[in-house]
């Protein structure tokens, strides 16, 4: 039995016809307005534009009921309100070039849109001038009236896609579109950290409550950046993150990158931002995970605050109807920027590992507290009348032959003799005092004690050693006595053989083999027995996705870890003191050697004054 087609009209010749206003309007909110959280993103959008200093959001059952943006911006005149809610009219281009956009807003849609599927009112004054209010319903616009208002713009948008009821039944729960409206206000808070933001849920009436609330920071942009980020991501990111400032042939980024010790289970925390505009952008994205590749495992992600400015003209953000996605000119350039820049931030950072880890540790710690049970008020030592003939006679002393075995014949770490001349304390690291389970060095700050894991230690020492020999010449290569020839297309093809000298460099010699035929001379010597047709294509992919490969550096990078981890210092193994201590001097001078090859902590600091809370000292 055929079924008819339901794009095919059974009337004969489908009839041609133009779409009113209001069809069109919402045709285009379903576009650029997908669900309250993107109301609020164009609606704060415009606020910034128009020069905001202070935005206040609130809305009411997620955002399905009410919302409204109010700002101190320069506001609109009764003869702009009628145009704002007219399609494609806009004060941010003149249409003359639509790559020059400094502006979040340029298209002139999201207003009418609004407009044409929930109940919409804007309230606004210029500087000098009067109040005027326009309000329009289901895209039936109403006259420009006066209104009382200070100054600035209030925008309410209440009962959303009342006008297009089938999109009410794709909504979420309102805690679910509650959430995604305070991620877009944090977003933006983190993307211009001079402008004060609040977020507050009106649901049920009165002032609400304030969900989150991010005042106006000042000083220059690394310091009111760092201020912000500890307001929106918490003080844990804004301690355990590293400046990021690098520049290349017009493009800047900067930024906040956290220490690859203070990672995420998921990609929860990376926000990236094009000339100020938040993008969800896979090249971006990917170019991020690079630049973190061998100081993190596979089921880790970096954290980062990044935002990369360039000429207008050099990134199109036309290119998306949320504007989440830009095309860059130059995406090599960029991507290369990133990896380059987080890199070099990460290594300045020296040894330095994430603050939670110690927080962590402490944790671990603390005991369970216990059931309270009936008992006489302790008395401690410290509470006591001094004892000294007791203190006299309390001394660590050599057991005696025959003891019962105890706490001095049986000690769990091995104890070096002093050193005979001042141990270095004051060194970041500190200085060896003993080995615990032959695998963790205990080492003595001055304000604290480091416990070091002497084979994740030494593994990253060593594999960043092999990495540097690396850097000094091309990888070895071995010739195969009996050439691989791999069948591609053309097109395939004619991309390896563009990257032929890079590839080189690397081990990999590839040449021309006829018509979409590739012949692979010498692969890297490292890498040992090769599946050459099998690297070429997993190189393609690379190419294919983000636009370069970092496929083979990737496999070179993740042998060398294997050679270090075969290379270095073993669990078990006993090490001297001048071992030890030349360990954590090494550490102190080696980038990056607060985490291991796979992203896991080298060593971890405890702070006196946490162990005396331990202990109850303080």
């Amino acid at each position: 039995m055929m079924i008819a087609s339901p794009k095919i009209s059974t009337n004969g010749r489908p009839v041609i016809r133009q779409l009113d206003e209001a069809a069109i309007n919402r045709i285009a909110a379903g576009e650029v307005v997908e669900r309250p959280a993107s109301a609020v993103k164009e609606l704060v959008e415009n606020a910034l534009d128009a020069g905001a200093r202070r935005i206040t959001v609130d809305y009411a059952d997620g955002g399905k009921t009410l919302i409204r943006v109010t700002d101190d911006g320069c506001g609109m005149t009764g003869d702009d309100l009628p145009l704002a809610l007219a399609r494609h009219a806009t004060s941010k281009i003149d249409g003359s070039d639509l790559l020059n956009i400094r502006s979040f807003g340029f298209r002139g849609e999201a207003l009418p849109s609004l407009g044409a599927v929930g109940r919409l009112s804007i309230t606004s004054r210029v500087a000098g001038g009067e109040g005027i209010s326009l309000s329009v319903e289901g895209g039936r616009m109403g006259p420009v009236r006066p209104a009382a208002l200070t100054g600035g713009t209030v925008v309410e948008l209440r009962d959303l896609f009342y006008a297009t009821p089938a999109r009410l039944k794709f909504m979420r729960t309102d805690r679910a579109e509650a959430q995604a409206i305070a991620e877009v206000v944090r977003r933006l808070a983190m993307a211009e950290p001079n402008v004060g933001f609040t977020l507050r849920d009106v649901s049920g009436g009165g002032e609400g409550r304030v969900v989150f609330r991010a005042d106006p920071e000042s000083g220059d942009f690394f310091d009111a950046l760092h201020g912000r980020l500890a307001q929106v991501l918490g003080a844990d990111f804004a301690e355990n993150a590293v400046p990021v400032d690098a520049d290349r042939e017009g493009l800047r980024l900067t930024g906040y990158a956290a220490l690859p010790t203070y990672s995420r289970g998921s990609a929860v925390a990376q926000f990236l931002f094009v000339n100020g505009r938040p993008v969800l952008d896979r090249m971006l994205f990917g170019a991020l995970r690079a630049a973190y590749m061998d100081v993190l495992s596979r089921d880790r992600h970096p954290a980062a605050v990044l935002n990369l400015t360039c000429d207008p003209e050099r990134v199109d953000v036309n290119v998306h109807p949320a504007k989440s996605e830009v095309r860059f000119r130059e995406p090599a350039l960029a991507r290369g920027l990133i990896v380059t820049a987080i890199r070099a931030a990460l290594m300045g950072a020296g040894h330095r590992a994430s603050t939670t880890v110690g927080a962590e540790t402490l944790g671990a710690f603390r005991a369970e507290p216990l059931a309270p049970v009936a008992a006489p008020p302790r008395i401690y030592q410290m509470d006591r009348a001094s004892q000294p003939a007791l203190a006299r006679s309390f001394r660590f002393q050599a057991p005696e032959a025959g003891t019962a075995p105890g706490f001095a014949e049986a000690p769990s770490a091995r104890v070096e003799p002093a050193p005979t001349e001042p141990a270095p304390e004051g060194r970041p690291l500190g200085a060896a005092r003993a080995q615990v389970h032959e695998n963790y060095i205990i080492a003595q700050t001055e304000g604290g004690i480091v416990i070091v894991d002497q084979h994740a230690a030494h593994e990253r020492l060593v594999y960043e050693r092999l990495k540097a020999q690396r850097a000094e010449g091309r990888v070895p290569a071995q010739a195969l006595l009996i050439p691989d020839i791999v069948q591609l297309s053309d097109l395939d093809a004619a991309r390896l053989l563009e990257l032929a000298d890079d590839l080189a460099d690397l081990g990999l010699v590839i040449e021309p083999f006829g018509a979409g035929a590739v012949a692979v001379r010498e692969t890297p010597a490292i890498l040992g027995q090769v599946d050459a047709a099998g690297l070429l294509r997993d190189i393609l992919d690379d190419l294919a996705d983000l636009g370069r490969s970092d496929r083979l550096r990737g496999r070179i990078d993740a042998v060398l870890s294997r050679m270090a981890c075969h290379g270095s210092v073993r669990s078990g193994r006993q090490m001297r003191a001048e071992e030890m201590n030349a360990l954590l001097r090494e550490m102190e001078a080696t980038p990056l050697s607060g985490q291991c090859n796979h992203g896991r902590p080298t060593y971890v600091e405890l702070k006196l004054a946490d162990i005396e809370r331990l202990f109850g000292r303080r």
